[in-house]
């Protein structure tokens, strides 16, 4: 048997006894990651600012610290089986609820198992199809004791921890969902967590203000007396809001400020483990021809976009899985064996293939075509991205009709294949690129595209059936080759994290899955 023992538990409160030190105490730190959130159920989220909302208030087996490295969370060690196929965990000593009530291993088997049923209909269900039981409907995950969770995989999974710590993992309350349906993740008074903070005040289109959770494992060593989450769409109303001293954090600024502030002590760039990419829902006409796909997909000016309107050195995409996911070989990343599938940066000659692609798809010059309709979310950024590409594929004949929604209806509206063209981007959920290739799988539901291809289905399903991380990679090669065979999907940059945080806030951090973190800061 192997053990991660208690030096863990060490690391974990040493590392957060450096982050609290030294810094003044915040009565209430007032931040921006977003809008009204679309759901912070753990199960139903799928999005980067309600995962955020989620860490501050849940905690799972596990957690991420600064680098995105699993440490122990409501666990405090783990055994793994020899076979590396069986997970025990034990839990601290004294975990409770926010509302002081026992937190028991059990509650970690109602929520995963309630993720993977088809009546949560939880979009990242199949991040569990790693555990036994998932094909048949019931997870081989048990609780012999009120501190034990014992988890049984179908094959070795190396990420497997980094899954333990995502917000989908987390547990949530059996009782309080069972009295007040998907409303429990609805109002301040029903939304009790595990995790630092707690929800005490929850004003729509307003704020959510959280406090310390004194029942939480950590409580000694955490930051802020209260967090206000100010919800803001408008980059320029979130801008004003920063700069008034409103909030000390914003997650956006408007496109036009980024060269202004980029020199300013207030503007941080960080990497990101993601792709800004375009959605084509492949079972609309005219989108439904592959040919027409892989016309738009060559008609990008992919340099211009990154340079005049990204701004701040995000790098054009030639494939789909990003930049900094490694490969067999630790030293290698996985894009540099894969390469890319098209030139991002020969433009022109890419120009004339997709002209070409249109004549085989029996539109020359897009006659014949109709109008399609783009559609992206509110935002400067977004909306110059869009007006760009209505005019690169207006010079290869197509017509293109852009439109906005507000990011919950946005959301729901891709979610449900209600769209022609979409905006779209994807954040890594942990360090394998697999969290960027098994979303496509035919029943995913992060499958916007609404695409399905059975030898894609099938190479993703050998990839986790094998422990041999040479032949997955591979593998996941293969699998990517696919979608670019099928040009389901169009990538235009790799992310760089852009936001601005106040000078005199400390121990504030975003990790490489554009998570934001809080709970431990401090003033200077």
């Amino acid at each position: 048997m192997k053990k991660l023992a208690l030096l863990f538990v060490l690391l974990i409160l040493f590392q957060a006894a450096l982050t609290s030190c030294g810094g003044k105490p915040i009565d209430e730190l007032a931040v921006c990651v977003g809008p009204n959130p679309t759901t912070i159920d753990p199960a139903l989220n799928s999005t980067v600012d309600g995962a955020t909302l989620i860490i501050h208030a849940f905690e799972g087996l596990y957690t991420l610290d600064k680098t995105g490295t699993p440490i122990p969370g409501q666990a405090s060690s783990y055994d793994l089986s020899d076979d590396g196929l069986t997970y025990t965990f034990s839990l601290r000593d004294g975990l409770k609820w926010s509302d002081g009530t026992e937190l028991k291993a059990s509650d970690f088997v109602y929520s995963w198992n309630r993720a993977i049923s088809a009546d949560t209909a939880a979009d990242y269900s199949y991040m569990f199809d790693v555990i036994e039981g998932f094909n048949e409907g019931t997870l081989n995950v048990t609780a012999p004791d009120d501190k034990t969770v014992v988890v049984k995989l179908y094959n070795k999974t190396p990420y497997f921890l980094e899954l333990t710590a995502f917000p989908t993992f987390a547990p949530v309350r059996q009782d309080l969902i069972e009295a007040n349906g998907d409303a429990w993740a609805t109002k301040a008074e029903t939304y009790i967590g595990n995790g630092p903070y707690k929800i005490t005040e929850w004003v729509p289109s307003g704020y959510i203000t959280y406090a310390k959770n004194e029942n939480y494992w950590n409580f000694e060593n955490l930051g802020p007396a209260s967090i206000k989450f100010v919800l803001m769409e408008d980059d320029s109303t979130i801008l004003n809001a920063f700069q008034t001293g409103e909030i000390l954090f914003a997650d956006s600024l408007p496109n036009d400020e980024i060269t202004t502030w980029s020199d300013k002590p207030e503007f941080f760039k960080a990497g990101q483990l993601g792709t800004y990419y375009i959605s084509f829902n492949v079972k609309k006409a005219p989108l439904d021809n592959p040919k027409i796909r892989e016309a738009l997909t060559l008609a990008i000016d992919r340099e211009y976009i990154c340079v005049n309107i990204g701004q701040a050195g995000q790098v054009p995409a030639g494939a789909f899985v990003a930049t900094g996911l490694t490969d067999a070989d630790p030293k290698k990343e996985f894009r540099e064996v894969g390469g890319d599938y098209y030139d991002p940066y020969d433009y022109e000659g890419n120009v004339e293939k997709a002209k070409q692609c249109l004549i085989d798809a029996g539109y020359p010059g897009g006659e014949g075509l109709p109008t399609i309709e783009y559609l992206y979310n509110e935002s400067s950024g977004h909306q110059l991205i869009a007006e760009a590409l209505q005019d690169m594929w207006s010079k290869i004949g197509v017509k293109i009709e852009i439109m906005s929604q507000e990011w919950n209806t946005f959301v729901e509206t891709r979610k449900n294949g209600d769209y022609s063209i979409a905006r779209n981007g994807w954040l890594s959920d942990y360090n394998d690129p697999i969290s960027m290739l098994d979303m496509w799988i035919t029943d995913s539901g992060n499958n916007d595209a609404q695409w399905s291809n059975a030898q894609y289905d099938d190479l993703i399903k050998q990839v986790k059936s094998s422990s041999d991380n040479t032949e997955r990679m591979r593998l996941m090669h293969e699998a990517e080759k696919i979608i670019f065979d099928d040009w389901m999907l169009s990538p235009i940059y790799y992310y760089v994290d852009i936001y601005l945080q106040s000078d005199t806030l400390r121990d504030t951090w975003s990790s490489p899955l554009g998570y934001k973190y809080f709970m431990f800061s401090t003033l200077k």
